[in-house]
This record gives C-alpha cells, sequence and structure tokens, in this order.
C-alpha cells in the first residue's frame, strides 16, 4: 500500500461531477458485472434516488471507462431479449478505484474543515 502524498493535489472543482461518477459506477462494478441499465439502477437504488443517470450520461463514461482499461464489456446473449453489453471491472480499475476512494475521502475531510471552521 502506498503512502498518501504529503500534499494533496489541488482539487479540480470543474473534473468533480466526472470523477463523482466515475467512482459511483467503478464502486458498483466492486460488487460484480453489471450491465448499463443495471449500473443505473443500483446506483440509484444504493443513493435513495440522490444520484440518478441519464442514458446520454452513462454510456458515454462506461466507454471512456473501458477505452481506459479499467473496466470491460462483453456482450451478451439472453433468451427472449437483444445482445446486451455486461461490464466488470478489471484489476486496473480495481486499484484507480481505490486510489479514487481514497481521493475522495481527503477532499471531503478538507471540506469539512473549510465548512466547519477546522484547522489541521
Amino acid at each position: 500500500m502506498n503512502p498518501p502524498p504529503a500534499q494533496p493535489p489541488s482539487i479540480d472543482i470543474q473534473s468533480l461531477s466526472r470523477s463523482c461518477n466515475q467512482t459511483l459506477i467503478l464502486s458498483t462494478l466492486a460488487s460484480g458485472p453489471h450491465h448499463g441499465y443495471q449500473l443505473a439502477l443500483e446506483i440509484e437504488g444504493r443513493s435513495s434516488g440522490a444520484f440518478r443517470f441519464q442514458h446520454g450520461t452513462l454510456y458515454p463514461i462506461l466507454h471512456k471507462l473501458e477505452s481506459q482499461g479499467l473496466i470491460r464489456g462483453d456482450w451478451l446473449e439472453e433468451r427472449s431479449r437483444r445482445r446486451r453489453k455486461s461490464y466488470r471491472l478489471t484489476a486496473a480499475g480495481r486499484q484507480y478505484l481505490k486510489e479514487q476512494t481514497a481521493g475522495w475521502r481527503d477532499f471531503f475531510d478538507r471540506f469539512f474543515d473549510v465548512v466547519e471552521g477546522r484547522s489541521r
């Protein structure tokens, strides 16, 4: 396990939504393979509706994660249904998720330091 950096990287506010969406998707895939619609439902259910993905948002993120080698998609033939792509986390995706989770923990610790007037 690598120790956390002495000085955390600065937070790019513009990329928070993208990073959040990626982390939600990767963390859901950590429990096992899902197709896109299942992912959206699982994330919405786990968050009690706080996080919802539109079709036009979810699939571009999945394609990007797949092109980065963080997830792998396999086409499955299902009885009485059309082919669907099922996504699963790769070893690189598992490592990236671990790093992202640590980064989000650090981000929220610092966020609440500011909000609650705490000093480190």
